[in-house]
């Protein structure tokens, strides 16, 4: 009792337990035993062998006792349930745990050995690995047998959707997460996802029917591959079929090449199953590629002999064959139904065959089929069938036949063909070749005839034409000869024409042919291939026209065009086409590089875009004018760009008319004329300051003249004041006075300030006597003060103009200022002189004239033509700039108008013709 509780307390790990008796290690003395084990009559361990310490990483000795199942799994459990006592004379088998995680399978006895037990170990780990894997092995085989037999015996309609249940048995076997059978694509280029399986908790990789390309067919020459796409290998290539994910492939050969592949996705075989081998899952590749294979090969060998049999009743054809050692011919049904035979007669004497054949033709095949039988000679024949009724139509059979040799087998077979309807055609077409002859006879193209020949054509027929256009024979144009007269740079059509032709059926095209004297015709050749009934070519007819003429022209036609093309793109100017809406339908690179955009953009845009509401107006008004008569014209045409100041273009307008007269295309020609026109601008700016310098005096008298009149009234009233005398009414009187002249000269002011302004951007309406009325404000004063009298007639009905008003002001002022200046000179010569300055103005319903006219004696008649040229003066040095009349001939032609100068009785004569504007 107080053993057993001291062995209790050390095995509650109590600290007054007695100290621990020295374990005494017993090296085992059989030789059969590979570890040992002391245990007491518990059960408990009280020694170790060292052996058996090192394969279980245990301490060394010292080490308190424990029970044996301390050192078991859990499942050795019941072996070692009781006291050793109990154990002896039955096998034991433990299994010890190991701190790695790994199993030690041990198979042991006990045998008693004093007053303890010496438990003896054979380490077993090897054949229970090899019974595990023998029983995956053979779960394995039972597996690839059971879906063998699903895959065989099921409906070929339903093989797919079987197929599919067999990968998932398979999945679910293994636990893999996406398996998929590929399989070749029908074309045999290529694989196809046949049938895949994909669990719920995977992600999908494969589809039914997905093709995955031909990056399987770098893998043929191998037996399986383990994927990671995580490093680099040289499968990287497949990574879009297995989605970038760990993968297992298997092939299945056959015949020496890969014919099946069985994809595993998300999935490592080494690991997950390791028991199986390359032969286990090759197994079950084949298993199931094996059998899917066959049956899609039978498939497709019983649909090759339906469609054979088909064909055969469509043609009404067939095949024969002379049994071997015997008198017999075996015929095939389709053509025992066409010979007339009963259904079961497929087999019939030779001498019955033969009878069956006309007698004109019987001697004939039954010699042929001798030479056939006894020298192996091909035979090819057409006979007729016998008709017992004479008025029936022939039937004629196309009967050819060879001999086949294996080995030491000869065979001799053939086949029969209907050709009835060749025959009749035949015989129809002998009629119509003689009236084709007279036809061909008569054309004056050459008419040819190509033979279909093994995929190539080759001319069997010119007609009489060909000598007198090139020269040469049908001799000379055979064997591929033909091919050398077609100019080497036209080879290439030639070719494509004759494969259209084969494929097509027609053909139409040009090319050059050299003739016999060494000249090149350009030839129109058009062509059609004639088949047979079975759609089979024939020949093909055609006919060659020389357009050498034609050609050239055209060619002619061709470079000058392109010439044009050059021309108008390398134009510095601005060159378009466009509809009479404004649309544009053409522009050049200098319009598009100007505009900011490509060519390619210009078609569509909208010329209205880049005109003001009165350019566009007057533009649209200019292109209504245009007649067929009168189709072009010629103007300065404002534009309004985007981000840009206005622009100025000279336009000149073509317009494009149909047969009825309707305009129905505008061609233009435009450069930009901006920088001219702001540089005449300027030149006017400057040419009206200069007048206004020159101006300066009268101007000044113009403004002194109100002063003194409102310096006189002040002192008036400032004495009357001084005396006492104020009256209201003369007060009211004065006051009225200086106001007049205040206003008189506020106007003088205002009008400097705005004839000085800059003229507007684009032309307005106007009155042309507000011209007028403005340079008599300004000059009228000034005229009388140096006693220059202003004769002016009143105007007439008021009417407008288009341009700027400060601009026909500022010719009016220059014409009168130069007339002043001339009559002033001529009378510091004669002082009894009585200058005078006349302005009257004429019009009638198109035009209105503005003319000034003085008695200053004219202008030398020399230089009459030089008036109006830029820096052109008749004063002395540093009195003019001889730009006025320059400048003023400039404003009126801008206006649409003309100046113009002449000799009077009495001095010169300035004419400004302007168009008058009706609303």
């Amino acid at each position: 009792m107080p053993l057993k509780n001291e062995i209790l307390n050390r095995w509650l790990g109590r600290a007054d337990a007695p100290p621990e008796r020295e374990t005494v290690v017993i090296e085992p003395t059989q030789a059969s035993a590979d570890w040992h084990m002391q245990l007491d009559e518990e059960g408990r361990v009280t020694s170790i062998s060292k052996s058996l310490r090192g394969a279980l990483a245990l301490a060394a000795a010292g080490m308190p006792a424990q029970r044996l199942l301390a050192y078991l799994m859990p499942s050795s459990a019941l072996v070692v349930e009781g006291v050793p006592r109990e154990w002896l004379g039955h096998m034991l088998d433990l299994d010890f745990k190991r701190p790695n995680g790994n199993v030690l399978h041990t198979r042991g006895w006990v045998q008693a050995q004093g007053s303890s037990w010496l438990l003896q170990l054979l380490d077993i780990g090897d054949l229970m690995e090899e019974a595990n894997v023998a029983q995956s092995r053979q779960q394995c085989l039972r597996l690839a047998g059971h879906m063998a037999e699903k895959v065989r015996g099921c409906h070929v309609e339903r093989l797919q959707s079987v197929t599919a249940d067999q990968l998932e048995e398979l999945a679910q076997s293994y636990r893999v997460p996406c398996l998929a059978l590929v399989l070749p694509e029908p074309g045999g280029v290529g694989w196809r996802v046949y049938a895949h399986y994909n669990a719920h908790t995977a992600p999908q990789l494969w589809q039914d029917s997905q093709r995955l390309g031909t990056d399987l067919d770098s893998l043929s020459g191998t037996v399986t591959h383990q994927i990671d796409f995580g490093v680099p290998t040289p499968l990287v290539h497949l990574q879009s079929a297995f989605g970038n994910a760990q993968g297992f492939l298997l092939p299945h050969h056959k015949e020496g090449s890969v014919k099946a592949w069985l994809l595993f996705g998300f999935y490592d075989a080494a690991q997950q199953v390791p028991d199986l081998g390359e032969r286990e899952w090759m197994n079950l590749c084949s298993a199931l590629a094996g059998p899917i294979l066959y049956r899609h090969a039978d498939q497709a060998h019983r649909h090759q002999l339906e469609r054979l049999a088909v064909l055969q009743d469509l043609l009404g054809t067939g095949w024969w064959e002379l049994l071997p050692d015997s008198e017999e011919v075996q015929l095939a049904p389709q053509l025992a139904r066409t010979l007339g035979l009963p259904e079961t007669s497929d087999v019939l004497p030779l001498e019955e065959w033969l009878q069956l054949i006309h007698p004109a033709d019987r001697h004939e095949l039954e010699s042929r089929l001798s030479l056939l039988r006894d020298q192996g000679a091909p035979m090819l024949s057409c006979v007729r069938l016998r008709q017992d009724d004479p008025g029936e139509a022939s039937v004629w059979l196309r009967i050819q036949g060879q001999v086949l040799v294996s080995g030491q087998a000869r065979r001799v077979l053939g086949f029969m063909l209907d050709v009835s309807d060749i025959k009749n055609q035949e015989t129809q077409a002998a009629a119509a070749h003689a009236r084709l002859d007279n036809l061909i006879a008569s054309s004056p193209a050459v008419i040819y005839v190509l033979e279909y020949d093994r995929g190539a054509l080759e001319p069997t027929f010119f007609s009489a034409s060909l000598a007198p256009l090139l020269g040469w024979t049908l001799a000379e144009c055979s064997d591929g000869q033909l091919t050398q007269y077609i100019h080497p740079e036209d080879r290439d059509i030639w070719f494509q024409r004759t494969r259209q032709l084969l494929r097509e059926g027609v053909v139409s095209c040009r090319y050059r042919l050299r003739d016999k004297k060494g000249e090149y015709h350009w030839l129109l050749d058009e062509a059609r291939l004639l088949r047979d009934d079975l759609g089979m070519p024939v020949e093909a007819v055609g006919l060659w026209l020389d357009v050498t003429e034609a050609t050239q022209a055209t060619e002619r036609v061709r470079e000058s065009e392109e010439r044009y093309r050059i021309l108008v793109e390398d134009s510095p100017a601005m060159i378009c086409r466009y509809t009479p809406d404004l649309r544009l339908n053409f522009g050049n690179r200098p319009l598009a590089d100007y505009l900011e955009c490509t060519p390619a953009e210009l078609p569509g845009i909208d010329l209205g875009e880049w005109f003001s509401a009165e350019q566009k107006e007057a533009f649209l008004r200019r292109i209504d004018e245009l007649t067929p008569e009168s189709p072009t014209t010629t103007a300065e045409i404002c534009l309004e760009l985007p981000g840009r100041e206005h622009a100025w273009w000279i336009w000149a307008d073509r317009g494009v008319f149909d047969d009825a007269g309707k305009l129905i295309e505008i061609q233009a020609v435009g450069r930009d004329n901006t920088e001219i026109r702001r540089t005449r601008m300027q030149l006017n700016q400057s040419a009206k300051m200069a007048t206004l310098g020159e101006m300066a005096t009268g101007l000044a008298h113009e403004i002194n003249q109100p002063l003194n009149v409102m310096r006189m009234a002040v002192v008036n009233v400032l004495k009357r004041l001084s005396n006492g005398d104020v009256e209201v009414d003369y007060l009211t009187d004065k006051l009225n006075r200086i106001d007049t002249q205040v206003q008189r000269a506020a106007r003088v002011v205002n009008h400097m300030r705005v004839f000085g302004r800059r003229s507007e951007i684009e032309q307005q309406l106007f009155d042309p006597i507000d011209a007028v009325d403005g340079t008599l404000n300004m000059l009228s004063e000034g005229m009388k003060g140096k006693g220059v009298e202003l004769k002016i007639d009143e105007p007439g009905a008021r009417v407008q103009v288009r341009g700027h008003v400060d601009q026909l002001e500022q010719v009016l002022i220059n014409l009168m200022v130069n007339a002043r200046d001339a009559l002033l000179s001529k009378r510091e010569k004669n002082h009894d002189f009585e200058p005078w300055i006349a302005l009257h103005v004429e019009q009638d319903e198109q035009t209105i004239w503005l003319v000034v006219g003085d008695n200053g004696g004219g202008i030398d008649p020399r230089l009459l033509e030089r008036i109006f040229e830029p820096f052109f003066t008749t004063k002395p040095v540093g009195v003019g700039t001889g730009l006025g009349l320059s400048v003023s001939y400039g404003i009126v032609e801008q206006m649409g108008g003309r100046l113009s100068v002449s000799n009077s009785s009495e001095g010169a004569c300035f004419r400004i013709a302007l168009p008058i504007v009706r609303e």
